[in-house]
């Protein structure tokens, strides 16, 4: 703890000299080092929160993992057991008087993890209320649910905020930023598009003790999250928000909108106890966690049960997923569905499937 203790106290004095530091052209690298000091910091002081006890975390399962964020007391309990099979199967991994509860939603034939987390406070990226543990799992997560008391929407903010600063970026595309170490060359920033000088994206890499090396940014970055996509700290999640409680409140239709307009976020009004427009939150939970169903089927038979697929998969990630050895004799597919114009359309190994396709595998060439 007294080690702990010590980088917070280190943390928390190199942020209150950042926050004091006027930033201009004669700052720019002190500024840089800065942020670059409180990134190791923050690394080392969670190196340290790992190796002193075990923490919980479980392991992905199903076809995506969905994890249900928010305060204590908001109704996250009473959403798991409203939207999956937690009645007849439930996991409990102990956290000191805490635990993870894990159940199954079926939707469309998907099998899709649902996690409810302990209650996140703030501080949590500090390892506040064991926040260091339920920020791990939340890393691991391909969509975020916040549950959010439609009596306490200060809560979205506060969690978003927590998440940012644990380096996860919600609902925002990976920027493109690639560096190539050229040895003893001099460091060069080939193209910056990110919204910062470039002088001092030249001081936060040499801050992180960067000199040598080719630069390309091509999309618009923050600072901290340059930074931490410098550390391959970063992490993008898609997310929604579970406006939970609504037969309590009067109000709830603007305040949706004032959520959703606020933080660019989709939100589902919701009441867990009443399952209030449960199903319409099913259905987006399915959409956001970006996988299709589509169904295979031999010639002259009917298709049986669908095989579930990350959207954008193509003929030969299903086959693939059917059997590794597949793959070597597939070359084309017959399909009807979305993804083509017209019913029993014959494609391409590389044709990208939707959901709702019906594929029949041809092993032959062209």
């Amino acid at each position: 703890m007294a080690d702990k203790e010590m980088y917070e106290s280190k943390i928390t004095e190199i942020e209150k000299e950042l926050s004091t530091t006027k930033k201009n052209k004669a700052t720019n690298k002190h500024i840089g080092i800065l942020r670059a000091k409180i990134s190791k910091a923050k690394k080392e002081m969670s190196k340290i929160k790992k190796t002193g006890g075990k923490g919980f975390f479980v392991r992905k399962n199903g076809d995506a993992t969905v994890t249900l964020v928010g305060f204590p007391s908001t109704g996250k309990s009473s959403l798991i057991n409203a939207i999956t099979n937690i009645s007849s199967k439930t996991a409990e991994y102990s956290f000191t008087t805490t635990s993870i509860i894990q159940g199954t939603l079926i939707y469309k034939e998907s099998h899709i993890q649902i996690l409810d987390l302990p209650g996140i406070l703030e501080y949590a990226h500090l390892g506040h209320g064991g926040g260091s543990s339920v920020i791990s799992q939340i890393r691991s997560s391909d969509l975020i649910i916040f549950v959010i008391d439609v009596n306490n929407k200060e809560h979205l903010k506060i969690l978003m905020d927590e998440l940012k600063l644990a380096n996860i970026y919600i609902n925002k595309k990976i920027p493109y930023i690639k560096y190539t170490n050229t040895n003893n060359s001099p460091f060069k920033i080939i193209v910056n598009k990110s919204g910062i000088d470039s002088r001092f994206v030249r001081d936060i890499f040499n801050g992180l003790g960067i000199f040598n090396g080719d630069v390309i940014i091509r999309n618009e970055v923050g600072e901290d999250e340059l930074i931490s996509l410098i550390l391959n700290k970063a992490r993008y999640i898609n997310a929604i928000v579970a406006l939970n409680k609504i037969d309590i409140s009067s109000n709830y239709i603007e305040l949706t909108h004032e959520l959703a307009d606020k933080f660019n976020i989709e939100v589902i009004p919701i009441s867990a106890t009443n399952s209030d427009n449960l199903e319409e939150l099913k259905s987006t939970i399915y959409k956001c966690c970006d996988i299709i169903c589509v169904y295979v089927k031999p010639k002259e038979e009917k298709y049986g049960s669908p095989v579930t697929l990350k959207s954008y998969s193509t003929v030969t990630n299903l086959a693939k997923k059917i059997h590794t050895k597949l793959t070597d004799t597939i070359k084309s597919a017959y399909i009807t569905g979305p993804s083509t114009k017209f019913p029993n359309q014959r494609v391409g190994s590389k044709h990208i499937l939707k959901d709702g396709d019906i594929i029949t595998f041809v092993r032959d060439r062209w």
